[in-house]
């Protein structure tokens, strides 16, 4: 691994122009390779957990599984509704939505109690998760009889169409995110390098990237079905990393062409680049790979869509880095030699005499060592200090509140999600559905019958519920499902109380004492109710294996078991930390206004393990960097103390540049309308802030410090005679000597 950047860096650096093409034929391939296969997208059977998929499962088993329902409702504009008027539009819909193909049956136009209301209630055909890629000529029906009832509001919700609403509302929202951290990027990029030419390379192999992840992840989902969340998780992962990783090894280019003064040839300088920070890219994108791979063991189709999305868009901004990048730079430092030519000959001609540079220590560096000075001076004070403000900001952890984010979470401005509120409001027998299924043989369809029945009785007789219950069975009499309609809303105490009662009370005392029979209850309160459930129970072997990919990816890298335990020490007191900030921020009310949201007083159920996944592995591109800087000093000969406060102070500007791009595209998922990625967005920016400036300006080094060489135990670091420190190239020893790639050794 130590020599495929330098390989690599050479290659390019010789054949710049077959890298540059080569890259942008793979680019171009990579999407037209995935349009041609297309998309494998997660059916409802992937989504499954819990008591809720098995129930789910057996319904299915049975032809039993609840179809996706969409509801017309026809209310008045304005006064009483006309009723004439109200059941005319109503006939309409039903005779058109009979018409088409996508629809199953057509129920009789329901009028609520107070006859403000009317709903006609549509199934469609086919599986529910797969309803919305067929819900536009439903929504088109209903909108043509909007038109013919000028006077009327007829208007149409349901899962398909919310769901349809949610996408397109995600799909604008992501085009904002991109219209915000594009440019702060650029701007961004621009301070660090001063120069267009060098600010654009970053973004434009960022974005490059980003194509390229697209266009492998549709092939990708044919091993690991697409949740529909990839997109999101490719964009924002692959701004991120793809700036980071090419702007280590800009940096580390620029400063090796400032301190060779004009001795090494471009070639030269970028292989000097790929030995130190070309290795630090693959290292800390395979620590991302190994981290973002624990994912799959929560066996969750939506955490394996991640985990997919993020390791592949990693792996082609690690490719890019040690392939295109290389090229880019040797064109772009002979394009700067030549002009540096042509001026030094045209001051020779005036007789001017050439400037000599100034070794000057930039006021960067003095602002770096202005902010290290107390981790330096008192390390044990600063380390206890710092260590007890990030616990302190992690208190609020243990108030954590975790719940599967329902419809009901979604933003008002989404069409479909008003008329659900309003059908809500007029049909409250509509708002909860529980099932409860059984399989048993069929020679027992009567007990299982007379067992449900008698369930239907007592959940008539209890306030929670509503409705007459409705009894379905398969045509071989194999599954039984009983449907129940409670009048709360899905994510309110009643529908969950309702929900245990079933699952404790009435369940066990009826169909429950069947011999034989598998019981169930399911449905969207079920749903939510297992899946944080499901999430708790698979916690702690996802963190362990992540603590342990951690330790040993770090241990391996340097060579060290101490750091190995530091840098997992770092990472979940950086983790912990954010997600206190979240707790603090999202399950109140106080910053509703000021982030735009609408409290719901829980965290979503996804977002802890998404950051500690995602945090562990971006964690380790700053680790990673930072302590290469340093070990590179040790190997060299410098004294454990100098080498911590030099690899900190030269690494501190490039991390601290990362971080705000890092930040800015992490914050603009704030922006976001749905709750689950505004809290992901918040998260993942705080606790890059948090490593950022915290735990690698102040934690690290005041550890370190303390920790002396003791630091690298096992090893000892030290210069061995006769070779360069960590794989660097040798530097001729005659003044205005120059050395091309081939002599690079």
């Amino acid at each position: 691994m130590n020599q495929l950047p330098v390989r690599a860096a050479r290659w390019s650096a010789l054949h710049p122009w077959r890298a540059i093409l080569g890259w942008l034929l793979f680019v171009a391939l990579c999407p037209g390779a995935g349009i041609a296969v297309g998309t494998h997208d997660a059916t409802s059977a992937d989504y499954r957990v819990g008591e809720a998929g098995r129930a789910e499962a057996m319904a299915a088993d049975g032809r039993l599984l609840q179809e996706s329902t969409e509801r017309v409702l026809i209310t008045a504009r304005s006064g009483a509704l006309d009723e004439r008027a109200a059941a005319a539009a109503a006939d309409e819909v039903r005779t058109r939505m009979a018409k088409l193909p996508e629809v199953a049956g057509v129920a009789a136009a329901r009028t609520a109690r107070d006859g403000a209301a009317v709903v006609v209630e549509v199934a469609m055909k086919g599986e529910e998760r797969l309803a919305q890629d067929h819900v536009d000529p439903l929504l088109a029906q209903t909108a043509a009889v909007q038109d013919a009832h000028p006077g009327l509001r007829v208007e149409q919700t349901g899962s398909a169409s919310v769901s349809k609403g949610v996408d397109g509302q995600r799909s604008k929202d992501l085009a904002l995110s991109e219209r915000i951290a594009l440019p702060v990027t650029l701007v961004t990029l621009l301070l660090v390098f001063g120069s267009v030419a060098m600010a654009a390379v970053p973004l434009l192999l960022a974005l490059s990237s980003i194509v390229g992840a697209v266009g492998l992840s549709m092939l990708a989902s044919h091993l690991s079905p697409d949740a529909g969340v990839s997109m999101n998780v490719i964009l924002m992962i692959g701004l991120a990393v793809g700036v980071d990783y090419t702007l280590f090894y800009l940096k580390r280019e620029r400063e090796e062409r400032a301190r060779a003064g004009g001795q090494l040839s471009s070639a030269a300088l970028v292989e000097l680049a790929a030995a130190t920070s070309g290795r630090a890219v693959v290292v800390s994108g395979l620590a991302v790979v190994a981290s973002t791979a624990t994912l799959y063991l929560a066996s969750d189709v939506i955490f394996s869509s991640l985990a997919t999305g993020t390791i592949v868009v990693v792996l082609v901004a690690v490719a890019s880095s040690l392939t295109v990048l290389p090229a880019l730079l040797v064109k772009l430092g002979r394009r700067a030699e030549r002009r540096a030519a042509r001026k030094a000959r045209r001051m020779a001609a005036r007789g001017a005499r050439p400037r000599t540079p100034r070794r000057s220590r930039a006021r960067s560096g003095r602002v770096w060592d202005a902010l290290m000075r107390p981790a330096s001076r008192r390390p044990a004070l600063s380390l206890a200090v710092s260590v007890l403000a990030m616990l302190a900001l992690a208190a609020p952890v243990a108030g954590l509140n975790l719940t599967e984010m329902s419809r009901d979470t979604h933003s008002g401005e989404i069409p479909a999600m008003r008329t659900y509120d309003r059908l809500n409001a007029a049909f409250p027998e509509l708002r909860v559905t529980h099932q409860v299924v059984v399989r048993a043989d069929a020679d027992r369809a009567g007990q299982v019958g007379a067992a449900l029945r008698e369930l239907g009785r007592r959940a008539a007789a209890d306030p929670l519920f509503t409705g007459e219950p409705r009894l379905r069975t398969s045509a071989d009499r194999r599954v039984a499902v009983l449907e129940l309609s409670v009048p709360y809303l899905g994510d309110s105490d009643e529908a969950h109380t309702s929900l245990s009662r079933l699952r404790d009370d009435y369940v066990p005392a009826t169909t429950g004492r069947i011999t034989g029979a598998e019981t169930g209850v399911t449905g969207d309160v079920a749903r939510y109710a297992d899946y944080p459930a499901h999430q708790s129970g698979k916690l702690p072997l996802v963190v362990g294996a992540l603590l342990l990919v951690t330790f040993v990816m770090t241990a391996l890298a340097f060579r060290s078991v101490v750091l190995g335990v530091l840098g997992v020490v770092l990472n979940l007191l950086s983790a912990a930390a954010s997600l206190g900030l979240l707790v603090l921020v999202f399950q109140g009310s106080w910053a509703e206004n000021l982030l735009a949201f609408e409290s719901t007083g829980s965290i979503g159920s996804r977002v802890p393990l998404f950051l500690f996944v995602i945090l562990f592995g971006l964690s380790m591109d700053y680790q990673v960097f930072v302590v290469s800087r340093i070990r590179e000093a040790a190997l060299a000969g410098v004294p454990t103390r100098q080498a911590v406060l030099d690899g900190i102070r030269n690494s501190a500007g490039v991390v601290t540049s990362a971080a705000v791009v890092m930040v800015t595209v992490f914050a603009t998922f704030v922006a976001l309308h749905l709750i689950e990625m505004k809290q992901i967005g918040f998260v993942l920016a705080t606790a890059v802030l948090l490593d950022a400036f915290i735990i690698r300006i102040v934690i690290l080094p005041s550890a370190m410090l303390l920790l002396a060489e003791a630091s690298w135990w096992p090893s000892r670091p030290g210069r061995r005679r006769g070779s360069p420190p960590d794989g660097t190239v040798r530097r001729p020893k005659a003044p205005g000597a120059r050395i091309t790639a081939a002599d690079a050794r």
